[in-house]
Protein backbone atom coordinates (compact mmCIF):
# COMPACT_ATOMS: atom_id res chain seq x y z
CA UNK A 1 0.00 0.00 0.00
CA UNK A 2 1.39 3.23 -1.05
CA UNK A 3 0.43 6.17 1.30
CA UNK A 4 -1.85 7.69 -0.04
CA UNK A 5 -3.67 4.57 0.41
CA UNK A 6 -3.13 4.13 3.86
CA UNK A 7 -4.14 7.74 4.92
CA UNK A 8 -7.46 7.04 3.38
CA UNK A 9 -7.75 3.95 4.73
CA UNK A 10 -7.42 5.72 8.04
CA UNK A 11 -9.48 8.43 7.40
CA UNK A 12 -12.61 6.22 6.21
CA UNK A 13 -11.83 3.84 9.59
CA UNK A 14 -12.62 7.30 11.72
CA UNK A 15 -15.44 7.78 9.47
CA UNK A 16 -13.86 11.24 8.34
CA UNK A 17 -15.05 13.47 4.95
CA UNK A 18 -12.27 14.58 2.83
CA UNK A 19 -13.72 18.17 4.25
CA UNK A 20 -13.49 16.97 7.87
CA UNK A 21 -10.18 15.70 7.72
CA UNK A 22 -8.92 18.99 6.06
CA UNK A 23 -10.46 20.91 8.51
CA UNK A 24 -8.89 19.29 11.78
CA UNK A 25 -5.63 19.94 9.74
CA UNK A 26 -5.65 23.53 9.06
CA UNK A 27 -5.35 22.77 5.15
CA UNK A 28 -7.84 22.85 2.04
CA UNK A 29 -9.64 19.43 0.75
CA UNK A 30 -7.59 19.49 -2.45
CA UNK A 31 -4.56 19.32 -0.62
CA UNK A 32 -5.87 15.69 1.28
CA UNK A 33 -7.35 14.46 -2.15
CA UNK A 34 -3.48 15.11 -3.39
CA UNK A 35 -2.10 13.18 -0.78
CA UNK A 36 -4.07 10.50 -1.18
CA UNK A 37 -3.22 9.97 -4.77
CA UNK A 38 0.20 10.26 -4.06
CA UNK A 39 0.82 13.19 -6.65
CA UNK A 40 1.74 15.55 -3.07
CA UNK A 41 3.24 14.78 0.52
CA UNK A 42 1.83 16.46 3.86
CA UNK A 43 4.53 18.99 5.30
CA UNK A 44 6.35 17.58 8.40
CA UNK A 45 4.30 19.15 10.66
CA UNK A 46 1.20 17.87 9.29
CA UNK A 47 2.42 14.86 9.02
CA UNK A 48 3.14 14.44 13.29
CA UNK A 49 -0.09 15.83 13.49
CA UNK A 50 -1.98 12.63 11.18
CA UNK A 51 0.35 10.03 13.63
CA UNK A 52 -0.92 11.56 16.71
CA UNK A 53 -4.69 11.28 15.26
CA UNK A 54 -4.61 7.97 13.75
CA UNK A 55 -2.42 6.76 16.76
CA UNK A 56 0.07 5.32 14.35
CA UNK A 57 3.98 5.68 13.35
CA UNK A 58 5.39 8.06 10.64
CA UNK A 59 7.26 4.42 9.43
CA UNK A 60 3.68 2.91 8.88
CA UNK A 61 2.68 5.44 6.39
CA UNK A 62 6.07 6.20 4.89
CA UNK A 63 7.43 3.30 4.07
CA UNK A 64 5.63 0.75 1.77
CA UNK A 65 5.17 -2.61 3.03
CA UNK A 66 7.64 -5.30 3.46
CA UNK A 67 10.55 -2.52 3.07
CA UNK A 68 12.86 -1.72 5.94
CA UNK A 69 14.97 0.49 4.29
CA UNK A 70 14.15 4.14 2.78
CA UNK A 71 11.42 3.77 -0.15
CA UNK A 72 10.76 6.20 -3.19
CA UNK A 73 8.05 7.37 -1.27
CA UNK A 74 10.03 9.10 1.52
CA UNK A 75 12.67 9.66 -1.08
CA UNK A 76 9.32 12.07 -2.91
CA UNK A 77 8.00 12.86 0.46
CA UNK A 78 12.06 14.44 1.07
CA UNK A 79 12.02 16.34 -2.20
CA UNK A 80 8.46 17.34 -1.70
CA UNK A 81 10.11 19.05 1.44
CA UNK A 82 12.85 20.24 0.10
CA UNK A 83 11.35 21.79 -2.68
CA UNK A 84 9.38 23.99 -0.36
CA UNK A 85 12.20 24.63 1.70
CA UNK A 86 13.77 26.16 -1.11
CA UNK A 87 10.79 28.11 -1.95
CA UNK A 88 10.66 29.06 1.89
CA UNK A 89 14.21 30.24 1.38
CA UNK A 90 13.41 32.24 -1.78
CA UNK A 91 10.43 33.85 -0.17
CA UNK A 92 12.80 35.11 2.80
CA UNK A 93 15.47 36.84 0.10
CA UNK A 94 12.55 38.43 -1.55
CA UNK A 95 11.17 39.98 1.78
CA UNK A 96 14.13 39.90 4.21
CA UNK A 97 13.99 40.72 7.85
CA UNK A 98 14.74 43.53 9.67
CA UNK A 99 18.99 43.84 10.06
CA UNK A 100 19.20 45.59 13.53
CA UNK A 101 21.75 48.43 13.36
CA UNK A 102 22.62 51.37 15.25
CA UNK A 103 24.93 54.22 16.08
CA UNK A 104 27.77 54.15 18.60
CA UNK A 105 26.88 57.59 19.24
CA UNK A 106 24.41 58.19 22.06
CA UNK A 107 22.03 61.37 23.13
CA UNK A 108 20.72 61.21 26.66
CA UNK A 109 21.60 57.55 27.02
CA UNK A 110 20.32 56.41 23.49
CA UNK A 111 21.41 55.38 20.34
CA UNK A 112 21.51 58.60 17.40
CA UNK A 113 19.39 56.08 15.46
CA UNK A 114 18.53 52.81 15.65
CA UNK A 115 16.77 50.34 13.44
CA UNK A 116 15.59 47.09 14.38
CA UNK A 117 12.15 45.07 14.88
CA UNK A 118 12.02 46.63 17.87
CA UNK A 119 13.76 50.27 17.92
CA UNK A 120 14.98 52.76 20.84
CA UNK A 121 17.10 55.54 19.91
CA UNK A 122 16.42 59.47 19.50
CA UNK A 123 15.62 58.21 16.19
CA UNK A 124 14.08 55.20 16.09
CA UNK A 125 12.65 53.04 12.64
CA UNK A 126 11.22 49.90 13.31
CA UNK A 127 7.86 47.93 13.65
CA UNK A 128 8.13 48.55 16.86
CA UNK A 129 9.80 52.42 17.61
CA UNK A 130 10.23 54.40 20.59
CA UNK A 131 12.44 57.40 20.25
CA UNK A 132 12.36 61.33 19.88
CA UNK A 133 11.93 60.87 15.98
CA UNK A 134 9.59 57.35 15.87
CA UNK A 135 8.79 55.45 12.12
CA UNK A 136 7.13 51.99 12.77
CA UNK A 137 4.20 50.04 12.65
CA UNK A 138 4.02 51.09 16.00
CA UNK A 139 5.72 54.40 17.12
CA UNK A 140 5.74 56.52 20.36
CA UNK A 141 7.60 59.73 20.38
CA UNK A 142 7.80 63.59 19.68
CA UNK A 143 7.49 62.95 16.28
CA UNK A 144 5.85 59.66 15.67
CA UNK A 145 4.58 58.14 12.13
CA UNK A 146 3.03 55.01 12.21
CA UNK A 147 -0.07 52.54 12.01
CA UNK A 148 -0.25 53.12 15.55
CA UNK A 149 0.92 56.19 16.67
CA UNK A 150 1.43 58.17 19.51
CA UNK A 151 3.79 61.24 20.11
CA UNK A 152 3.67 65.32 20.50
CA UNK A 153 3.49 65.51 17.17
CA UNK A 154 1.71 61.88 15.27
CA UNK A 155 0.79 60.66 11.76
CA UNK A 156 -0.67 57.52 11.40
CA UNK A 157 -4.00 55.36 11.02
CA UNK A 158 -4.68 55.61 14.55
CA UNK A 159 -2.87 58.43 15.79
CA UNK A 160 -2.65 60.19 19.07
CA UNK A 161 -0.92 62.99 19.73
CA UNK A 162 -0.67 65.28 22.41
CA UNK A 163 -0.32 68.64 20.10
CA UNK A 164 -1.06 67.70 16.50
CA UNK A 165 -2.34 64.55 14.86
CA UNK A 166 -3.01 63.29 11.53
CA UNK A 167 -4.71 60.01 10.61
CA UNK A 168 -7.85 58.04 9.99
CA UNK A 169 -8.59 57.90 13.50
CA UNK A 170 -7.22 61.30 15.25
CA UNK A 171 -7.05 62.56 18.38
CA UNK A 172 -5.04 65.76 19.54
CA UNK A 173 -4.87 69.56 20.36
CA UNK A 174 -4.73 70.07 16.82
CA UNK A 175 -6.73 66.76 15.09
CA UNK A 176 -7.02 66.47 11.47
CA UNK A 177 -8.67 62.74 10.01
CA UNK A 178 -11.34 61.13 8.77
CA UNK A 179 -12.92 60.32 12.65
CA UNK A 180 -11.05 63.07 14.31
CA UNK A 181 -11.08 64.95 18.23
CA UNK A 182 -9.14 67.60 19.62
CA UNK A 183 -9.65 71.17 20.51
CA UNK A 184 -9.16 72.13 16.86
CA UNK A 185 -10.75 69.26 14.81
CA UNK A 186 -10.87 68.85 11.14
CA UNK A 187 -12.16 65.98 9.70
CA UNK A 188 -15.12 63.95 7.42
CA UNK A 189 -16.13 63.70 11.00
CA UNK A 190 -14.90 65.90 13.83
CA UNK A 191 -15.09 66.27 17.36
CA UNK A 192 -13.67 69.97 19.07
CA UNK A 193 -14.16 73.02 20.37
CA UNK A 194 -13.61 73.92 17.12
CA UNK A 195 -15.22 71.59 14.53
CA UNK A 196 -14.72 71.67 10.93
CA UNK A 197 -16.55 68.81 8.78
CA UNK A 198 -18.97 66.95 6.61
CA UNK A 199 -20.46 66.27 10.32
CA UNK A 200 -19.13 68.49 12.92
CA UNK A 201 -20.06 68.23 16.65
CA UNK A 202 -18.28 71.26 19.26
CA UNK A 203 -18.84 74.32 21.03
CA UNK A 204 -18.54 75.99 17.55
CA UNK A 205 -19.20 73.70 14.21
CA UNK A 206 -18.78 74.24 10.74
CA UNK A 207 -19.90 71.66 8.35
CA UNK A 208 -22.73 70.16 6.29
CA UNK A 209 -24.56 68.82 9.38
CA UNK A 210 -22.78 71.50 12.43
CA UNK A 211 -23.77 70.58 15.71
CA UNK A 212 -22.70 73.25 18.08
CA UNK A 213 -23.44 74.55 21.51
CA UNK A 214 -22.97 77.96 21.02
CA UNK A 215 -22.61 78.74 16.99
CA UNK A 216 -23.15 76.04 14.13
CA UNK A 217 -23.07 77.00 10.57
CA UNK A 218 -23.82 75.02 8.22
CA UNK A 219 -25.99 73.03 5.18
CA UNK A 220 -28.03 71.91 8.45
CA UNK A 221 -27.41 74.06 11.83
CA UNK A 222 -28.11 73.38 15.48
CA UNK A 223 -26.79 75.65 18.40
CA UNK A 224 -27.51 78.35 19.84
CA UNK A 225 -26.52 80.59 17.05
CA UNK A 226 -27.91 78.65 14.03
CA UNK A 227 -27.13 79.57 10.70
CA UNK A 228 -28.31 76.80 8.27
CA UNK A 229 -28.41 76.39 4.41
CA UNK A 230 -31.58 74.48 4.68
CA UNK A 231 -31.87 74.11 8.06
CA UNK A 232 -31.39 75.89 11.19
CA UNK A 233 -32.55 75.39 14.82
CA UNK A 234 -31.03 77.96 17.38
CA UNK A 235 -32.37 78.99 20.74
CA UNK A 236 -30.76 82.99 20.04
CA UNK A 237 -30.70 83.41 16.90
CA UNK A 238 -31.56 81.15 13.30
CA UNK A 239 -31.64 81.72 9.80
CA UNK A 240 -31.85 79.96 6.68
CA UNK A 241 -30.04 81.03 3.87
CA UNK A 242 -27.69 83.68 3.20
CA UNK A 243 -26.91 86.77 5.50
CA UNK A 244 -27.57 90.15 4.71
CA UNK A 245 -24.87 92.89 5.62
CA UNK A 246 -26.98 93.62 8.68
CA UNK A 247 -27.81 90.36 9.71
CA UNK A 248 -23.67 89.55 9.87
CA UNK A 249 -23.18 92.36 12.13
CA UNK A 250 -26.01 91.30 14.53
CA UNK A 251 -24.59 87.62 14.72
CA UNK A 252 -20.99 88.85 15.37
CA UNK A 253 -22.30 91.16 18.63
CA UNK A 254 -24.17 87.51 19.42
CA UNK A 255 -21.28 85.59 19.52
CA UNK A 256 -19.24 88.06 21.40
CA UNK A 257 -22.23 88.11 23.92
CA UNK A 258 -22.43 84.43 23.84
CA UNK A 259 -18.78 82.41 23.36
CA UNK A 260 -17.08 82.44 26.73
CA UNK A 261 -13.80 84.11 26.48
CA UNK A 262 -11.87 80.80 26.90
CA UNK A 263 -13.00 80.14 23.73
CA UNK A 264 -13.60 83.39 21.87
CA UNK A 265 -10.89 82.55 19.27
CA UNK A 266 -12.98 79.47 18.00
CA UNK A 267 -15.56 82.59 17.52
CA UNK A 268 -13.26 84.88 15.99
CA UNK A 269 -13.25 82.26 13.35
CA UNK A 270 -16.53 82.17 12.28
CA UNK A 271 -16.34 85.65 12.61
CA UNK A 272 -14.26 85.99 9.96
CA UNK A 273 -15.74 83.45 7.86
CA UNK A 274 -19.01 85.81 7.59
CA UNK A 275 -16.87 88.74 6.77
Amino acid sequence: MTFGDKLAKLRREQNYTQEQFADILGVSRQSVSKWESDTAYPETDKLIKICELFNCSSDYLLLNDGNLGKTADVQTVEQSNSERDDAAESFEIRVPKIKERKSKRTIWGMPLWHVARNARGFIAVGLKARGVVAVGVSSCGVLSVGVLSLGVISSGTLSLGLIFAVGLFSAALFSVGTICAGIFAVGAIGFGVFSLGAVAIGDVSVGALAIGKYVAVGDTARAMIAIGGHRADGSVFQHVGKLSAEMKEQVKALIDETVPQIIKWAGEIVKGMLS
